[in-house]
């Protein structure tokens, strides 16, 4: 068979990058070299791998396209498991906006799942090796993650939907400025004439919901306002969530910032154990203006991230660095805009 005619039909088992390298007798990143950096190969070498490749059918079309042109024009998305602490109605919106800036640059947004712990980079190295991706968009971006410094150090394009929160600073990124919105939310409270003024955020360590903590204890203190005891933690669990809130009910809390509006829950049941309810005299703001938020009785005032600017920006900064990889890194913060509805 001509090396780079059809494969013929085959039956059984997929087949994966090592049974190819076999096949060529090389070694699995030799096979993935050829796939993702021909360049990097002697012309014999990669003729090899192309035959096998071309033999065992091994994702004839999109590893054809990649080793002609180095192009397949797909953009990886992991789908994380639910740990990450931004709601998924939050991510369908980031999604569509994303894959529609993607379709208009002639690129398609492919998802993947992602395996947890230490095998999620598995998951990447699968799609460069199987599809030939042009690049990545992570999110859900926390402390101690792995994928920043795994695709910058392999020379894989990516943007991040969040920071790098911990060790080097590395690769494009877009993010929402979550202590701009808290602070937001403490002065609009503040020119309500509330001085109690409580925030009901996550256990402390993750880097989006510390950064919320934060611009919350800054207005706080420019404003001259108490912040001892007037902050406590739950996980986004409803009932946790209404056993943290009731604490600051004790503590005389006129008005709770919170970092994301399964919390605001938490203050709403609270107070309808004490009999009461969220308003004027007991205001509450979320954070994510979930589709929840305006369905609440009352409605939940709440900080919306600008999702459709995230999508784009990310997919602009992304096509941005597969044009140039050399190009300076770009960071973007955008705030999000205060929502005010019942609650407050």
């Amino acid at each position: 068979m001509h090396p780079h005619s059809s494969p013929r039909p085959r039956t059984g088992p997929a087949v994966t990058l090592e049974m190819v390298a076999a096949r060529a007798g090389v070694g699995r990143q030799t096979v993935s070299n050829a796939i993702n950096s021909p360049e990097l190969l002697r012309p014999q070498t990669l003729e090899r791998v192309r035959h096998a490749i071309d033999e065992l059918g091994y994702r004839p079309h999109r590893a054809a396209q990649a080793l002609k042109t180095r192009a397949s024009r797909l953009i990886g998305y992991g789908i994380r498991s639910s740990s990450t602490r931004v709601p998924t109605p939050v991510l369908d919106q980031f999604l569509h906006s994303l894959s529609e800036a993607a379709d208009r640059a002639g690129y398609r947004v492919v998802l993947f799942a992602v395996a947890p712990g230490d095998d999620e980079l598995t998951s990447y190295q699968q799609l460069l090796d199987e599809h030939g991706a042009d690049g990545f968009v992570l999110s859900g971006t926390d402390r101690g993650d792995r994928r920043q410094g795994w695709l910058h150090e392999r020379g894989v394009p990516f943007v991040a939907f969040g920071r790098t929160w911990s060790g080097k600073d590395v690769g494009d990124w877009v993010d929402v400025d979550g202590a701009a919105g808290t602070s937001a939310a403490v002065r609009h409270l503040a020119g309500l004439g509330h001085r109690r003024i409580g925030f009901l955020g996550w256990p402390k360590g993750s880097g989006v919901g510390d950064d919320r903590a934060r611009g919350w204890q800054s207005a706080m203190r420019e404003l001259g306002l108490p912040t001892r005891g007037r902050r406590v933690a739950s996980p986004d669990d409803p009932e946790q969530a209404t056993e943290a809130a009731e604490k600051l009910l004790a503590t005389g809390a006129t008005a709770v910032v919170a970092a994301s509006d399964t919390l605001a829950l938490g203050w709403y049941r609270a107070l309808r154990r004490a009999g009461r309810g969220p308003g004027p005299e007991a205001a509450v703001i979320g954070f994510d203006d979930s589709p929840i938020a305006p369905l609440l009785f009352p409605s939940l005032s709440s900080l919306a991230q600008p999702l459709d600017a995230v999508g784009r920006t990310c997919m602009r900064l992304l096509l941005d660095r597969l044009g140039d990889r050399d190009r300076p890194t770009e960071h973007i913060l955008l705030e999000p805009e205060l929502v005010l509805r019942e609650s407050v």
